[in-house]
């Protein structure tokens, strides 16, 4: 198999999140194929507080992180954030396949049961959820969203010991069982990091639901569509949604980061 190089984005840098870094870098060299690289990058200042505002920040630097792993040669590129700030602008600007965590994992669930429900880590993104969800056509399908209570930051203390991750757990399932109560079939956690913190779980379920770890989802929808570029020369539409810009105005947002 032809060597693969993946940009893995996350929306946490190593400084505030090693632990969570470790951990998925060690979780991603056992999901991934032969010959595939995933390299994990960052954002300064990361994403440490849930709205839009910030979301709309890291959503800019991320597409531009996109268009450099394009001209660094990447096959692929990850939005590693279940709120994918930014895909569509993303996808529009490059040529290699942009696969999102929030997205691939909708989609994916979708295949698994017909009533969809995430939990996430603080209600504050479940506003944003809802937004998510319509522009992807999945309002029939994704009926459910609940929240915990921590802050993106406080979450990764799950990994710092069990009591720390049982009480996440708790949290989680908390959530959880009344989703399931009311229909739903498929359960996702609402973010990398509590999909990380809960993937030592395995065949994890909630009162029968399956609850759905998005991270091999996403890289090994990335690796397919590689796959099948290379197959079949298969590319995003350019007719609507993903129209390209010309080159200059590229980049004139690579070069004016600020606006200013």
């Amino acid at each position: 198999m032809a060597p693969m190089r993946i940009w893995y984005q996350s929306y946490v840098d190593y400084e505030n999140g090693k632990t969570y870094w470790d951990n998925l870098r060690a979780h991603l060299a056992d999901i991934v194929d032969d010959g595939t690289t995933v390299d994990v990058k960052g954002i300064t200042p990361f994403d440490s507080y849930a709205h839009p505002l910030v979301e709309f920040r890291c959503a800019r630097e991320m597409i531009a992180n996109a268009i450099t792993a394009e001209r660094e040669g990447y096959d692929a590129f990850v939005v590693g954030h279940f709120q994918d700030a930014g895909l569509y602008e993303a996808r529009s600007a490059v040529d290699i396949p942009v696969v999102a965590l929030g997205e691939a994992s909708m989609l994916y669930s979708c295949q698994l049961g017909q009533q969809i429900g995430i939990v996430t880590i603080n209600p504050r993104f479940i506003p944003w959820f809802r937004h998510q969800i319509g522009k992807y056509g999945l309002d029939e399908r994704v009926t459910g969203v609940d929240a915990m209570t921590f802050e993106p930051g406080q979450i990764m203390k799950g990994f710092d010991g069990p009591d720390l991750y049982d009480e996440a757990k708790r949290l989680f399932d908390e959530q959880a069982k009344p989703l399931v109560a009311r229909g739903i079939d498929v359960l996702i956690p609402g973010g990398g990091i509590p999909m990380l913190l809960f993937s030592r779980e395995h065949n994890h379920t909630v009162d029968g639901a399956p609850v759905i770890n998005g991270i091999p989802i996403v890289v090994k929808m990335a690796e397919m569509a590689v796959k099948l570029r290379r197959l079949t020369g298969l590319n995003v539409s350019r007719t609507s949604d993903f129209v390209q810009p010309p080159p200059e105005i590229i980049e004139e947002f690579m070069t004016h980061p600020k606006g200013l």
